[in-house]
């Protein structure tokens, strides 16, 4: 009892409180704390943002590489194409590397790609040029920042709001393209597309300090738990194999599911109907009727304003509405709008425009937090690397129609039959959404990359 005593003797501690007291305070002070989980939510928004903002620049390049060195409209946008195709190609072994070497050192290393490949195009004198630093560098750099990194981080940091979460993140990409197409739009008018290049590496470089000082790789590594954690969850488990076997072992499991090839399809004219589209095409079809680059520049950037809103919105609605009935609503809406499209274009802004670009900024990636969501429901510990696999078959998508959309214009002199066939594809979304079965949720065990 000598032990008891002695805690006893504590009670009367300075200030008047006495064991209880102070355990109650402190209790309420750890409470009031800011989860540290947030902390790496917002480090990882940052990361977002720049990924997005320096992925978005390639529209209001097009034109004055056009005009400085007449290479034709599908030229150019073959290397948009390879960045695209990249972006999403590179996720699912991104989301590998990070299980094996951890989120910072894949998040840093990819922001020196984006460095050195927007650097390096101030030296361009031939096409294979911007291929190999546009198409390439940041099209690797920028896709291992891509959504499979919002998986990754959401499912080591967060068992509670997920779906909110993901949108939130998700919403980066929508604030770089606010921040910066209408900057680098200004750059290149004003100063030149170099000067907006060399500004879009130096910010690369920013970020990556940002990361490297910040991130940490699990919720243990500060002495925590994951926000919303129960003490439920399954003790998380290290898998030390070869990056690129887990990627694609992941695949080949995956693959003998039909609803992978449900939502990568849908997943697929996702991309298709936004990156490869309209964000790389919509400016120059502005320009062809007559608006101004930076007016069309400002039009994508308000897109990216109620991305932002519709993003994080979708994620709320993810966690309390069927993901399914979710992107059947969004692909039926996006495929109505992009019917109406050719007939708003006009050189200046109207009011029926204005309408189009809130309700597309609203809808541009809605569709990703019920994706995710899906597939943690029907592939659970895996679901980082299959949702990896997943957004690669967005960029698919996004490549080959920015390709496309390019011949398109080079051989009929307007963008009308890109959308009109980008609006049939969004139709056919919806089916293939709707036909995804319910799978009962599987005990989820958490890969670890820690030492």
């Amino acid at each position: 009892m000598a032990g008891s005593s002695h805690i006893l003797s504590l009670r009367p501690l300075v200030g008047g409180f006495g064991v209880d007291e102070a355990a109650s305070v402190t209790s309420t002070a750890s409470a009031r704390r800011i989860h540290p989980a947030w902390w790496m939510a917002a480090v990882a928004f940052i990361a977002l943002l720049g990924a997005a903002a320096f992925r978005s620049v390639p529209g209001v390049f097009m034109n004055p590489l056009h005009d400085e060195f007449g290479w034709p409209h599908s030229v150019i946008s073959s290397a948009v194409s390879l960045n695209l195709l990249l972006y999403g190609l590179t996720a699912p072994f991104a989301a590998a590397l990070m299980v094996r070497f951890g989120i910072r050192r894949v998040t840093v290393t990819a922001l020196l790609l984006v460095a050195a490949g927007s650097g390096l195009t101030v030296f361009m004198t031939a096409s294979w040029q911007l291929v190999v630093c546009w198409g390439l560098l940041v099209g690797l750099g920028t896709g291992s920042m891509a959504l499979a990194f919002v998986s990754t981080v959401v499912d080591r940091w967060f068992v509670a709001r997920r779906g909110l979460v993901s949108g939130v993140l998700t919403a980066g990409s929508a604030t770089g393209q606010l921040i910066f197409l209408p900057l680098a739009a200004v750059l290149v008018e004003n100063l030149g597309w170099r000067v907006a290049a060399l500004t879009i590496a130096a910010a690369a470089l920013l970020v990556g300090v940002l990361v490297w000082l910040v991130m940490r790789e699990y919720p243990r590594d500060v002495g925590a738990d994951p926000y919303g954690a129960t003490g439920a969850e399954p003790e998380q488990v290290r898998d030390r194999g070869n990056p690129a076997a887990i990627a694609l072992r992941t695949l080949r499991d995956a693959a003998r599911a039909p609803a992978f090839w449900l939502l990568a399809g849908g997943f697929a004219i996702c991309g298709a109907s936004t990156n490869g589209l309209v964000n790389t095409h919509f400016v120059p079809a502005a320009h062809d009727h007559g608006m101004p680059t930076t007016t069309a520049a400002g039009l994508l950037a308000v897109i990216g304003v109620f991305d932002v809103v519709g993003t994080v919105l979708s994620g709320w609605l993810t966690d309390k509405i069927n993901p399914r009935i979710l992107l059947a609503v969004y692909y039926t809406l996006r495929g109505v709008s992009l019917f109406v499209l050719p007939q708003l274009f006009a050189p200046s802004v109207e009011a029926n425009m204005v309408l189009f670009v809130v309700f597309y900024g609203l809808d541009w990636v809605a569709t990703v937090p019920p994706t995710m969501a899906l597939c943690r429901e029907q592939f659970g510990s895996r679901a980082s690397v299959v949702f990896g696999w997943v957004f690669a078959s967005h960029q698919v998508g996004a490549a080959a129609i920015a390709s496309i959309a390019g011949v398109v214009r080079d051989q009929f002199g307007d963008y009308a039959a890109a959308w009109y066939g980008a609006g049939l594809l969004c139709l056919l979304a919806t089916a293939f959404s709707v036909s995804v079965r319910r799978k009962a949720p599987e005990p989820v065990t958490t890969v670890s990359a820690s030492p």
